[in-house]
């Protein structure tokens, strides 16, 4: 039985297919149209999805959609009341496009269907579930548990914007919500437009900025904005906030409380920034460490599973590990709204149809999360001599390996593809840009010259799973780069006296440790372990490194530039390439260096510069 999931028409439009019950292929769509957080239908995504199960939909038994249109419609009906006459401007704007098209999102989805892919579905082939009914399914059914409690945690979906759930076997109980307008995750999103980050995607820059500051204003924020109880259920003064009316996330109050008015995109990042971000850091940790404890006492599992958006905060979940809470926790790589497309095909399949679910509390079901397309050596080969590259094929993976550990250890920055692309917004091997940690100068370098993004954003380490806690306290599996965890004291190198005093983006240049690439200011790092179980050819790579080197850690970052998706194609990936200063691409086993392809004057014999001993 062929079950397809579908997220879109918000923003991170994705689509995913599984076979009973086991996820087969799942992509965002922005990967195709090169369009970042793509809301459109997903037709490339689930043209994808099918073409790699060789189906078509009329194989398809039912067709899930990932949220509740109607219903939240509901919600911004009650919204226009709650919040009139503030609400009559986000009136107009909305409600013309709510009753011309949003309320018919079937209808909406059979045209979809019927101008992409030429076939007439019919309406009883499509279902739909709630926004955080899929967020959760696909944290508890993508997991390793039988039992578990789930926690998840957005901006939005209908009117949830926190839920808790106690998932056992094939079915899913809410214990507790918290309803819009009270949202952690808008909170956040609040703090990242004021401190001029664009919300829905500057998050996970606030989250990067918190270390450079101090958290001068949690008092002002638990004061003023948010109200905590002792469970972790909160309450927000709405009187600061716009977002509840369409406009704006916050407002003159707002801004009076603070003492200044929102940052402007691109303008310089101060101080004032960084104790922002630092202060709505450790609120949100606050929250979520307050939750953890409250639904560990519900439903007395063992394990938690999180999802949502604010599951991405890597951060947090550390906190939430450390706290020793649960026994173990699992986060869904794609924890934002394109992976309630898994969520809503994983609910249909187990909870709807009381499907058994087989699992042995240590393997979860999502394959490393490479669930995207690949490329053969036919396609690959054929587009790089439709362009004249220059490159030589590796048909031994051992000579290859040898080569790029050879380059990395030289402190060359590699454009890494290889394999299925990762579904979710992290890069794990599949479509990264790899360097050395060692090279004091490869953060600057990468940021600069590579991501063209700013100079504060901290790099992840991937490391081999069996030496994790060498370098890191850290002692669990974390393969979706989903934890942050502290640097091993024996790899920190102290600071002088004069050091000790700098402050705020002053800390930026300093060694703080045997690896200062993947080193925070904090001395943390956010972890990717790697395993030979879902990527050997990214472990034989790190095993080789660490042969070389004594090091068993590489910088992995997404493959692609600030602004744009992830790489997807060969394509996509030589692109990249040349726009930047990286140094070699690794296509599968064609490896290309900068300045010998097209419109580069130095013709060498590049072969000669990593022959084999």
């Amino acid at each position: 039985m062929y079950i397809l999931g579908i997220s879109a028409f918000y923003h991170d439009s994705a689509a995913t297919l599984i076979k009973d019950g086991e996820i087969i292929a799942a992509a965002q769509e922005e990967r195709f149209t090169r369009i970042k957080q793509d809301a459109s239908f997903p037709k490339n995504a689930i043209a994808f999805c099918l073409d790699n199960c060789n189906i078509n939909l009329d194989d398809i038994e039912k067709i899930v959609f990932y949220d509740d249109p109607k219903l939240k419609f509901k919600r911004i009906l009650t919204t226009y009341v709650d919040f009139f006459p503030k609400s009559i401007l986000f009136i107009f704007k909305s409600l013309p496009i709510w009753l011309t098209k949003k309320l018919y999102w079937k209808q909406n989805l059979i045209n979809d269907f019927k101008i992409n892919f030429k076939i007439n579905i019919d309406e009883s082939k499509i279902l739909n579930t709630t926004h955080h009914r899929s967020h959760a399914a696909s944290a508890f059914f993508a997991s390793p548990y039988e039992d578990s409690a789930v926690l998840v945690l957005d901006g939005v979906g209908e009117f949830e914007t926190t839920t808790l759930w106690h998932g056992k076997k094939n079915k899913l109980t809410q214990i507790k919500n918290l309803k819009f307008p009270h949202s952690i995750g808008l909170l956040y999103s609040a703090i990242t437009y004021y401190t001029g980050f664009k919300v829905n995607s500057g998050e996970y820059k606030v989250m990067g900025l918190a270390p450079y500051g101090e958290p001068k204003y949690v008092e002002t924020i638990k004061n003023s904005l948010i109200t905590i109880n002792e469970n972790g259920t909160f309450k927000l003064d709405m009187s600061y906030f716009d977002f509840a009316t369409g406009s704006k996330m916050t407002n003159d109050k707002f801004h009076k409380l603070f003492g200044q008015e929102p940052r402007e995109e691109e303008t310089e990042i101060g101080q004032f920034e960084m104790d922002m971000a630092r202060s709505i850091q450790d609120v949100a940790e606050e929250v979520m460490l307050k939750l953890s404890n409250y639904i560990k006492e519900e439903t007395k599992s063992d394990n938690l599973c999180l999802a949502g958006g604010v599951a991405l905060n890597c951060v947090g979940n550390g906190k939430i590990l450390k706290a020793n809470i649960f026994k173990h926790i699992w986060i869904q790589p794609a924890a934002g709204d394109a992976g309630g497309s898994l969520g809503a095909a994983l609910n249909y399949y187990f909870d709807i149809l009381e499907n058994k679910r087989i699992v042995d509390n240590k393997n979860d079901s999502m394959k490393g999360s490479y669930l995207g397309p690949e490329f053969s050596e036919q396609d690959i080969e054929s587009y790089l001599n439709s362009i004249d590259a220059d490159f030589i094929k590796y048909d031994n993976i051992n000579e290859l390996i040898e080569v790029v550990s050879t380059a990395l250890s030289e402190e060359k920055i590699i454009g890494w593809h290889q394999g299925k692309m990762e579904f979710g917004p992290r890069s794990l091997g599949g479509r990264s840009i790899l360097g050395d940690p060692r090279s004091q100068e490869m953060q600057k370098t990468m940021n600069l010259k590579i991501k063209y993004r700013e100079s504060f954003r901290p790099f992840a380490p991937s490391v081999l799973r069996e030496k994790v806690s060498d370098y890191f306290e850290l002692d669990v599996d974390s393969p979706y780069m989903l934890l942050v965890a502290p640097i091993n004291k024996s790899m920190i190198i102290k600071m002088s006296d004069n050091e000790e005093k700098l402050f705020g983006i002053e800390k930026l240049n300093i060694k703080r440790s045997t690896i200062p690439a993947v080193t925070h200011v904090d001395y943390s790092a956010r972890v990717q372990t790697v395993h030979s179980e879902t990527n050997p050819k990214y472990h034989m790579l790190l095993e080789s490194f660490y042969k070389k080197t004594g090091c068993p850690v590489l910088v992995n970052t997404s493959f692609n530039v600030r602004g744009e998706p992830i790489v997807c194609t060969p394509e996509d990936s030589y692109r990249c390439f040349m726009r930047t200063e990286m140094d070699m691409l690794v296509i599968n086993n064609y490896v290309m260096l900068k300045n010998k392809q097209p419109n580069y004057q130095d013709k060498g014999n590049w072969q000669e510069e990593f022959k084999l001993d």
